[in-house]
């Protein structure tokens, strides 16, 4: 046998070598993920100082003894006297709720759906999605999170392995599964709570690509409205939750413009680079083609409350990058928000981790960094949260007024 016909045998990848791989390459990820999250089997929430939990309300850290102590609030711990206060998140949301000038939902006010979205992968789109579920949270809102990528990137950023532990009933799948007159009509039977207080999850898993076969099968019936499959299931669930966040597929798919129609607002990450640029103004002539044609055809009009662009993975010095970052705000111009999501190895630490930016409590990096990084994330989640009550919820734009606080104690 020559080394050329060595070579092409070698090189052959059989069904058979396919299924090892992939039972391989499992059982290491699960050893993987045991290591990275030991002692603790399951991802568990940071915990937050008196100070933080201050920052969160918007009071001044000096009221934190006083109002942990009159009984209404969570007391959080501390080891004795004269020592650090900590408060779980469960604990510090409480306080939120209670502390925080950040107006409520409305009465009557139904949750603001928003869909992340861009084709191209690697854009950041996950962690946008993500940290935007997790930051609302923080600022009181309660959140579900639907992942409609079948990689489950953001189910794996819960703690859950898509393909080990999320089977196909567990995802928005049954809802596309023919007849659909017996398809479920909502999604309670997918919502799971996650380690993180106020943040529960649709998850996905790669089985989910079998509604990518069955929503074409159904736009085939002029009396299905395929497109509103998603809209109609996620519709009894708008009164429970504040904020519905859609993380999709990294392509304008048929659960992608599912999401989009279910959707209030659209938000898309985008680093600047080249491809990345050429891939957003890809995906939105593909969309305003989709939803003309619906609209042309008398099925569906649809336009949305908001649109906003995250410049994402933005270097500190690079030419290149800046070029291309001022074509993305020329290209946008008041969709742009005026925020940068800086490219770091906080985000990089944190992925490692199965988490995110929200759930490092201690960075042993540089500590500028990380806060340059939560800072930039703080910012886009209020953006968005803004949007959310000044064009979902028409909450004006005074600030409320803020709820009883004791006078500042020594």
């Amino acid at each position: 046998m020559t080394a050329a016909m060595l070579d092409a045998t070698a090189q052959r990848f059989r069904l058979s070598d396919l299924v090892e791989l992939a039972e391989s390459a499992s059982h290491t990820l699960e050893s993987l993920r045991a290591k990275m999250l030991e002692p603790h089997p399951r991802k568990r929430a940071p915990t937050f100082t008196g100070a933080q939990l201050a920052a969160l309300c918007g009071i001044d850290p000096s009221q934190i003894r006083y109002l942990a102590g009159r009984g209404d609030l969570p007391a959080g711990t501390h080891e004795g006297a004269g020592k650090r206060r900590y408060f779980t998140l469960a604990d510090t949301r409480a306080w939120i709720a209670k502390l925080s000038s950040i107006p409520p939902r409305p009465p009557g006010a139904r949750a603001a759906t928003i869909a992340v979205v861009n084709f191209k992968g690697g854009s950041t789109k996950t962690t946008a999605a993500f940290n935007l579920a997790q930051g609302l949270t923080l600022r009181g809102r309660k959140v579900l999170l639907v992942d409609l990528d079948p990689q489950g990137s953001a189910t794996t950023l819960t703690g859950m392995l898509p393909a080990a532990e999320v089977l196909e009933e567990h995802t928005v799948g049954p809802i596309t599964y023919p007849p659909l007159e017996s398809a479920p009509k909502d999604l309670s039977y997918a919502i799971q709570p996650t380690y993180w207080d106020g943040l529960d999850i649709i998850p996905a898993a790669p089985a989910l690509y079998n509604a990518e076969i069955l929503l074409p099968m159904h736009s085939r019936d002029s009396k299905i409205k395929w497109w509103d499959i998603l809209n109609a299931a996620i519709d009894p669930h708008r009164d429970q939750y504040d904020v519905i966040v859609f993380d999709t597929a990294p392509a304008l798919s048929y659960l992608t413009v599912n999401a989009v129609i279910a959707s209030d607002g659209l938000v898309m990450p985008i680093p600047p680079e080249n491809l990345d640029f050429a891939s957003s103004v890809a995906f939105w002539n593909l969309l305003s083609e989709t939803l003309t044609a619906l609209k042309e055809n008398k099925r569906y009009d649809k336009d949305f409350a908001f649109m906003r662009v995250l410049l994402s993975k933005v270097p500190g010095k690079s030419a290149a990058a800046s070029i291309v970052k001022d074509w993305i705000i020329r290209t946008y111009g008041r969709y742009a928000l005026p925020v940068e999501i800086p490219r770091s190895e906080v985000t990089s630490v944190g992925a490692l981790q199965f988490g995110s930016v929200y759930d490092i409590d201690r960075y042993d990096g540089a500590a500028k960094t990380y806060a340059k990084v939560r800072d930039a994330f703080d910012k886009f989640v209020e953006m968005i949260d803004q949007s959310i009550m000044s064009s979902i919820w028409h909450i004006g734009e005074r600030k409320a007024e803020r709820r009883e606080v004791a006078p500042s104690h020594a």
